[in-house]
């Protein structure tokens, strides 16, 4: 097991947020195949699948906050994960107001 990461204040106040198109989720349900059931700040409940790019080089884990961009035919049922917040950015995105208390 390696050393975990320690994010300095400057780096978790530059914390990306959604752009269009994306929004806030957190991860309820692995699936299996890359594929992770993700509740959403809009009240859905969606399938993601992990990009391809942060398939290795990423790793997601129930409760993790994460920004899902959502398919444009498909907007209701599924989506694709596109980032991930570690614990302290999750927490300062909370005390922002950017996540809900009903979504932890």
């Amino acid at each position: 097991m390696g050393k975990r990461k320690v994010l300095t204040e400057k780096q978790i106040k530059n914390t990306p947020l959604p752009g269009p198109g994306q929004l806030f989720g957190v991860v309820k349900k692995m699936v299996g195949n890359d594929r992770i059931v993700v509740l959403c700040t809009d009240r859905y409940t969606r399938t993601c699948r992990i990009k391809g790019k942060m398939r290795r080089r990423t790793w997601i884990r129930l409760g993790d906050a994460v920004v899902v961009e959502l398919w444009g035919f498909q907007d209701e049922t599924k989506g694709d994960i596109v980032g991930r917040y570690v614990a302290s950015q999750k927490e300062w995105l909370r005390e922002h107001g950017h996540l809900p208390e009903w979504i932890l």
